[in-house]
């Protein structure tokens, strides 16, 4: 590596200095928008898919750009990596609807559990002896990745593959924190990655498959189309039925009253 353990736990000192608010307001915000989305996961996804592009994008300016180039020249390369992953959470946001924190099973277990331990990076690096401000923090690239596996593996269907190549990639090279820099956090970010990577590859070799709920709704709503179908083609029987009969007895009566006329 290009620099030592040192100057990589001083690049987390100078940007803690830097943006102790900023970090603060993230986390909370994230808090706070993650509780939102899940009350109507369909309909606020696309503002989760904006709002993880921000996330992004704030680690490839605020930390790679501005602190990690100073030590590690690989870090330009990793702030254009972490833009393009930016990019295309924007992009998702104005083309589809992604629902996430709604899958079940142990999916939603297992994400929400990794969506719970982003949050706490902070405070577990901490309590596994990193010293503040020398310290990762929340809204740097480990957590952010963290956060992210854990929001797509909860989310519902098939995962979108744009937006979980660059994740996985940063969880291998994140992860080797773990051992190189005496990072044990970020060991969940390695297992994070590998965990994704077999979701993915189990979904695009089972195209067809799907999971029970879906499978369940969309019976639901084909026994919905139907009954309306059918109510609807009961209505229009009714209504040609009672068509005929009034025709009928409006012949009826005509002929009545011509034959009282003759007589």
């Amino acid at each position: 590596m290009p620099f030592t353990s040192d100057q990589f736990f001083d690049v987390f000192a100078l940007y803690n200095r830097t943006f102790v608010v900023v970090v603060v307001g993230l986390w909370i915000g994230s808090i706070v928008l993650l509780a939102f989305v899940s009350r109507e996961p369909l309909r606020r996804g696309r503002t989760l898919s904006r709002c993880l592009g921000v996330l992004w994008l704030w680690n490839a300016v605020a930390y790679h750009a501005l602190f990690f180039t100073r030590i590690n020249p690989a870090a330009w390369l990793f702030a254009a990596v972490f833009a393009v992953q930016a990019l295309l959470f924007f992009r998702d946001a104005t083309r589809r609807r992604i629902e996430y924190l709604s899958t079940t099973g142990w999916r939603r277990g297992v994400g929400l559990g990794l969506v719970a331990y982003a949050l706490a990076y902070p405070f577990l690096t901490i309590a596994l002896g990193h010293r503040y401000p020398e310290t990762p923090t929340f809204g740097v690239p480990c957590p952010t990745a963290i956060l992210t596996i854990g929001v797509l593996i909860t989310t519902r269907g098939r995962l979108p593959l744009t937006l979980t190549i660059i994740p996985i990639v940063w969880s291998l090279i994140g992860g080797s924190a773990a051992a190189l820099l005496t990072v044990p956090t970020d060991y969940v970010l390695l297992a994070a990655g590998i965990l994704l990577t077999g979701i993915v590859a189990a979904q695009r070799t089972q195209p067809a498959r799907e999971d029970g709920e879906d499978a369940l709704l969309r019976g639901v709503y084909r026994d919905k189309g139907s009954t309306i179908r059918d109510a609807s083609r009961t209505a229009r029987g009714d209504a040609a039925g009672g068509t005929i009969g009034a025709i009928r007895t409006d012949c009826s009566t005509a002929a009545d009253r011509a034959r009282v006329s003759e007589k």
